[in-house]
Protein backbone atom coordinates (compact mmCIF):
# COMPACT_ATOMS: atom_id res chain seq x y z
CA UNK A 1 0.00 0.00 0.00
CA UNK A 2 1.38 3.24 -1.13
CA UNK A 3 1.41 6.05 1.24
CA UNK A 4 0.59 9.44 -0.02
CA UNK A 5 2.98 11.84 1.36
CA UNK A 6 1.44 15.56 0.84
CA UNK A 7 4.64 17.53 0.95
CA UNK A 8 5.77 15.53 -1.93
CA UNK A 9 2.70 15.21 -3.84
CA UNK A 10 2.33 19.40 -3.30
CA UNK A 11 6.03 20.60 -3.02
CA UNK A 12 5.37 23.97 -4.10
CA UNK A 13 2.82 24.44 -1.44
CA UNK A 14 5.83 23.36 1.21
CA UNK A 15 8.31 25.34 -0.76
CA UNK A 16 9.79 28.77 -0.60
CA UNK A 17 12.40 31.36 -1.49
CA UNK A 18 14.98 33.39 0.69
CA UNK A 19 13.49 36.00 -1.01
CA UNK A 20 10.09 37.60 -1.97
CA UNK A 21 7.85 36.25 -5.10
CA UNK A 22 4.92 36.10 -5.80
CA UNK A 23 2.94 32.56 -6.16
CA UNK A 24 -0.52 31.03 -6.78
CA UNK A 25 -1.94 28.66 -4.50
CA UNK A 26 -4.23 25.94 -5.12
CA UNK A 27 -7.57 25.18 -2.81
CA UNK A 28 -7.00 22.76 -0.14
CA UNK A 29 -8.62 21.09 3.03
CA UNK A 30 -7.47 21.03 6.21
CA UNK A 31 -8.22 19.83 9.73
CA UNK A 32 -8.52 22.70 12.27
CA UNK A 33 -8.81 24.46 15.48
CA UNK A 34 -8.93 28.23 16.66
CA UNK A 35 -7.74 29.94 19.40
CA UNK A 36 -6.63 33.23 20.52
CA UNK A 37 -3.50 34.26 22.77
CA UNK A 38 0.43 34.28 23.29
CA UNK A 39 1.29 31.13 21.72
CA UNK A 40 3.83 30.23 24.10
CA UNK A 41 0.70 30.03 26.54
CA UNK A 42 -0.49 26.54 27.61
CA UNK A 43 -4.12 26.66 25.70
CA UNK A 44 -1.79 26.97 21.90
CA UNK A 45 0.18 23.69 22.95
CA UNK A 46 -3.30 22.46 24.07
CA UNK A 47 -4.83 23.22 20.84
CA UNK A 48 -1.69 21.90 18.76
CA UNK A 49 -2.12 18.43 21.14
CA UNK A 50 -6.09 18.15 20.16
CA UNK A 51 -5.44 18.92 16.32
CA UNK A 52 -2.38 16.34 15.85
CA UNK A 53 -4.18 13.76 18.06
CA UNK A 54 -7.67 13.80 15.44
CA UNK A 55 -4.77 13.58 12.61
CA UNK A 56 -2.73 10.71 13.99
CA UNK A 57 -6.07 8.69 14.78
CA UNK A 58 -8.11 9.32 11.50
CA UNK A 59 -4.41 8.52 10.12
CA UNK A 60 -4.50 5.23 11.85
CA UNK A 61 -8.52 4.35 10.64
CA UNK A 62 -8.03 4.78 7.53
CA UNK A 63 -4.81 3.12 7.06
CA UNK A 64 -7.03 0.05 7.98
CA UNK A 65 -8.83 0.64 4.57
CA UNK A 66 -5.67 1.25 2.72
CA UNK A 67 -6.01 4.96 2.38
CA UNK A 68 -2.71 5.70 3.95
CA UNK A 69 -1.53 9.21 4.30
CA UNK A 70 1.32 11.30 6.12
CA UNK A 71 0.61 13.88 8.67
CA UNK A 72 1.61 17.00 6.92
CA UNK A 73 3.18 20.21 8.48
CA UNK A 74 1.66 22.07 11.33
CA UNK A 75 0.42 26.02 9.73
CA UNK A 76 -0.94 28.57 11.23
CA UNK A 77 -3.20 31.60 9.63
CA UNK A 78 -3.15 35.28 12.16
CA UNK A 79 -5.34 37.82 12.66
CA UNK A 80 -6.40 40.28 15.48
CA UNK A 81 -9.56 42.85 15.95
CA UNK A 82 -8.79 45.80 13.34
CA UNK A 83 -11.44 47.88 14.72
CA UNK A 84 -9.64 48.27 18.05
CA UNK A 85 -6.04 47.67 16.62
CA UNK A 86 -5.14 50.01 13.73
CA UNK A 87 -2.27 49.89 11.54
CA UNK A 88 -0.98 51.08 8.47
CA UNK A 89 1.33 48.05 7.86
CA UNK A 90 2.47 44.21 8.05
CA UNK A 91 5.68 45.51 10.31
CA UNK A 92 3.81 48.13 12.10
CA UNK A 93 0.98 45.44 13.09
CA UNK A 94 3.84 42.98 13.69
CA UNK A 95 5.36 45.21 16.10
CA UNK A 96 2.07 46.86 18.02
CA UNK A 97 -0.41 44.58 18.20
CA UNK A 98 0.02 42.59 21.55
CA UNK A 99 0.42 38.68 21.22
CA UNK A 100 -2.29 37.71 23.59
CA UNK A 101 -4.92 39.58 21.20
CA UNK A 102 -3.67 37.54 17.90
CA UNK A 103 -5.98 34.75 16.93
CA UNK A 104 -5.13 32.24 14.91
CA UNK A 105 -6.16 29.13 13.30
CA UNK A 106 -4.06 25.94 13.48
CA UNK A 107 -4.19 24.12 10.38
CA UNK A 108 -3.03 20.61 8.90
CA UNK A 109 -3.67 19.85 5.38
CA UNK A 110 -5.61 16.74 4.66
CA UNK A 111 -6.09 14.64 1.73
CA UNK A 112 -8.96 15.79 -0.53
CA UNK A 113 -10.27 12.24 0.16
CA UNK A 114 -10.75 13.04 3.42
CA UNK A 115 -14.57 14.02 4.93
CA UNK A 116 -16.06 15.94 7.38
CA UNK A 117 -17.84 12.61 8.82
CA UNK A 118 -14.59 11.44 9.38
CA UNK A 119 -12.92 13.88 11.34
CA UNK A 120 -15.72 13.95 13.28
CA UNK A 121 -15.52 10.44 14.22
CA UNK A 122 -11.86 10.83 14.78
CA UNK A 123 -12.30 13.34 17.11
CA UNK A 124 -14.83 11.42 19.24
CA UNK A 125 -12.50 8.34 19.51
CA UNK A 126 -10.03 10.89 20.81
CA UNK A 127 -12.02 12.20 23.06
CA UNK A 128 -13.29 8.30 24.79
CA UNK A 129 -9.74 7.04 24.45
CA UNK A 130 -7.18 10.33 25.67
CA UNK A 131 -9.68 12.45 27.14
CA UNK A 132 -8.54 15.01 25.20
CA UNK A 133 -11.87 17.17 25.62
CA UNK A 134 -10.27 19.90 22.96
CA UNK A 135 -10.89 17.68 19.95
CA UNK A 136 -14.73 18.61 19.88
CA UNK A 137 -12.88 21.59 18.36
CA UNK A 138 -11.37 20.07 15.34
CA UNK A 139 -13.13 20.94 12.05
CA UNK A 140 -13.21 20.78 8.69
CA UNK A 141 -11.58 24.09 6.61
CA UNK A 142 -11.33 24.74 3.53
CA UNK A 143 -9.43 27.27 2.27
CA UNK A 144 -8.59 28.99 -1.40
CA UNK A 145 -5.99 31.90 -0.94
CA UNK A 146 -5.00 32.12 -4.75
CA UNK A 147 -2.38 34.44 -5.79
CA UNK A 148 -0.01 35.12 -2.47
CA UNK A 149 3.29 36.96 -1.54
CA UNK A 150 5.62 34.63 0.13
CA UNK A 151 9.00 34.52 1.56
CA UNK A 152 11.03 31.48 3.16
CA UNK A 153 12.32 33.16 7.35
CA UNK A 154 14.81 31.45 8.97
CA UNK A 155 15.99 32.10 12.50
CA UNK A 156 13.41 32.77 15.44
CA UNK A 157 9.47 34.02 15.36
CA UNK A 158 10.63 37.22 17.35
CA UNK A 159 12.94 37.98 13.67
CA UNK A 160 10.14 37.74 11.65
CA UNK A 161 9.52 40.80 11.26
CA UNK A 162 13.09 41.38 8.79
CA UNK A 163 11.60 39.16 6.70
CA UNK A 164 8.40 40.91 6.63
CA UNK A 165 9.43 44.26 5.92
CA UNK A 166 11.03 42.33 2.88
CA UNK A 167 7.84 40.71 1.81
CA UNK A 168 6.25 44.43 2.80
CA UNK A 169 8.69 46.02 0.22
CA UNK A 170 8.46 43.70 -2.47
CA UNK A 171 4.83 43.98 -2.12
CA UNK A 172 4.35 48.19 -2.54
CA UNK A 173 7.07 47.63 -5.21
CA UNK A 174 4.50 45.79 -7.56
CA UNK A 175 1.39 47.21 -6.28
CA UNK A 176 -0.07 44.46 -4.24
CA UNK A 177 -2.49 44.53 -1.81
CA UNK A 178 -3.24 42.21 1.33
CA UNK A 179 -5.90 40.42 0.16
CA UNK A 180 -6.46 37.58 2.77
CA UNK A 181 -4.93 36.33 6.67
CA UNK A 182 -1.54 35.96 7.36
CA UNK A 183 -0.46 32.87 7.05
CA UNK A 184 2.70 30.67 8.02
CA UNK A 185 3.79 26.92 7.61
CA UNK A 186 6.19 25.35 9.61
CA UNK A 187 8.28 23.24 8.32
CA UNK A 188 10.62 22.45 11.36
CA UNK A 189 8.99 20.93 14.90
CA UNK A 190 9.68 24.25 16.93
CA UNK A 191 9.77 21.98 19.58
CA UNK A 192 12.59 20.58 18.98
CA UNK A 193 14.63 22.80 17.01
CA UNK A 194 17.31 25.12 18.16
CA UNK A 195 15.47 29.12 17.30
CA UNK A 196 18.34 30.00 14.58
CA UNK A 197 17.35 26.69 12.52
CA UNK A 198 13.60 27.17 12.92
CA UNK A 199 12.26 27.42 8.97
CA UNK A 200 8.89 28.67 8.38
CA UNK A 201 7.33 29.99 5.30
CA UNK A 202 5.53 33.23 5.54
CA UNK A 203 3.22 33.75 2.96
CA UNK A 204 0.66 36.81 2.45
CA UNK A 205 -2.62 36.61 0.10
CA UNK A 206 -2.76 39.61 -2.36
CA UNK A 207 -4.58 41.67 -5.32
Amino acid sequence: METLDLTKAYKAYYTAKAKPEVIEIEPAQFLSITGMGDPSKKAFSENIQALYSTAYTMKFSLKALQKDFKVSKLEGQWWFDETKYKSNSMTETALNVPRDVWEYRLLIRMPDFITEDEINAAANTVIFKKGILLAKEVKLFKMKEGKCVQMLHVGPFSKEIETLKQMELFMNENNLGKNGLHHEIYLSDFRKTSEDKLKTILREPVK
